[in-house]
């Protein structure tokens, strides 16, 4: 099932509960904030800051496992190096006065095996990294069907068949948690977004959640998916480029362009806006990409998400691949009265009263439209 990693299990609701948008509940010391079934809009801004969203276009987005990111690759590379040019130059510069050749020829074989091994460890992690992606299968969302399709592993005959199953948008259970706890050194705070359905044989809890660094961020992420689903949203850019380094026409996904857009914007900035603080940033930058030798953490998280793209196998059912074609607009599905009555009314309060939480807002609504608790 689609899971995005993390190392905190998030409380989750009993998935036989009726619930809907604008429901809370305690489990344990944590606060659960339903977002769906009846996906009303939330008025957080749309944004992708966990990156979750691997692929999006006209007719479907792919949730839950997002692609590698350059990132990743400058830090598994540039730690091991920054090592080594620690340990051979900045080490033998500090002691220049004291270190002898005997010295300086023990700091080379230390950084020979400590640059190997921190690089034999970055490698490692990576490709643990790499499993856990290919492991995690995207949940897809057709907007044009207004549906949502699982991908469930089962047993059959001793070996793991994946079927799809196939839910209604505004049946989907969504919930964002706020969690509290204690340890020795003080309390904690978690936060998260989780998407769930009961399948509708099994009854098995198919779910795919994750931590997000604040309550907005959840809220916000969810909001990606429902603006998505209404025709709010049309492209990555808008949710996942706060940085503005994807130029018109680059991929969504990260790689080259990324670094090379990077450097693009910097000279921008020193041009327009020059001054010794910008240089000083831009001698930082030029050193810690030559540390992750210039462009290829961006090469191999190309490389990366091409090899993901064909073996995950979202792409691969026939199933799927005909669910996830695009249908005639006469065909398209159109939201249900009692959502478009209720998404309107929401607007209007939080027009009125944008401070009001969610669940003031979302009750407010259902008063006014005279729907039932």
């Amino acid at each position: 099932m689609a899971k995005k990693a993390h190392t905190v299990e998030l409380p989750e609701p009993t998935p036989g509960q009726p619930h809907r948008a604008g429901d809370t509940e305690r489990v344990g010391t944590s606060k659960v904030t339903y977002l769906a079934p009846l996906p009303l809009p939330t008025g957080m801004p749309p944004v992708d800051f966990s990156q979750a969203i691997s692929s999006l276009n006209d007719t479907w987005l792919d949730y839950g496992a997002g692609p590698p990111s350059v990132f990743g690759y400058q830090l598994a590379i540039g730690i091991p190096i920054f090592g080594v040019f620690f340990s051979l130059v900045l080490i033998p510069l500090l002691l220049i006065s004291v270190m002898d050749w005997q010295g300086y020829q023990i700091l080379l074989v230390v950084a020979s095996f400590g640059g190997g091994a921190g690089l034999l460890m970055s490698w490692w992690t990576m490709r643990g990294m790499h499993r856990e992606r290919l492991k995690a299968t995207p949940i897809r969302f057709h907007r044009q069907r207004r549906e949502v399709c699982f991908i469930v592993k089962e047993q059959r005959l001793q070996h793991e068949v994946e079927q799809p199953v196939i839910v209604p948008w505004e049946s989907l259970m969504a919930w964002a948690v706020e969690g509290h706890g204690a340890t020795q050194y003080g309390t904690t705070r978690q936060y998260g977004l989780g998407i769930g359905y009961a399948h509708p044989k099994t009854g098995k809890w198919l779910k795919s959640e994750g931590l997000t660094p604040g309550m907005a961020l959840s809220l916000g992420e969810w909001e990606v998916l429902r603006a998505y689903m209404e025709y709010e949203l049309h492209s990555l850019d808008e949710v996942q480029d706060p940085l503005g380094l994807r130029a018109p026409g680059d991929p969504p996904h990260q790689g080259v362009h990324t670094i090379r857009n990077a450097r693009r914007k910097l000279h921008n900035s020193l041009r327009e806006r020059p001054s010794f603080w910008r240089y000083l940033y831009a001698v930082g930058w030029y050193f810690i990409h030559a540390l992750s030798l210039w462009t290829l953490p961006g090469y191999l998280a190309e490389r990366e998400h091409r090899n993901i793209q064909r073996q995950r196998p979202q792409y691969k059912l026939p199933e799927v691949e005909e669910w996830s074609k695009p249908l005639p607009k006469e065909q398209w599905a159109k939201p249900s009265e009692e959502l478009m009555r209720l998404s309107e009314e929401v607007r209007r309060i939080r027009q009125r009263d944008p401070q009001q939480s969610i669940e003031e807002v979302f009750a407010e609504a259902y008063r006014r439209q005279g729907v039932e608790a």
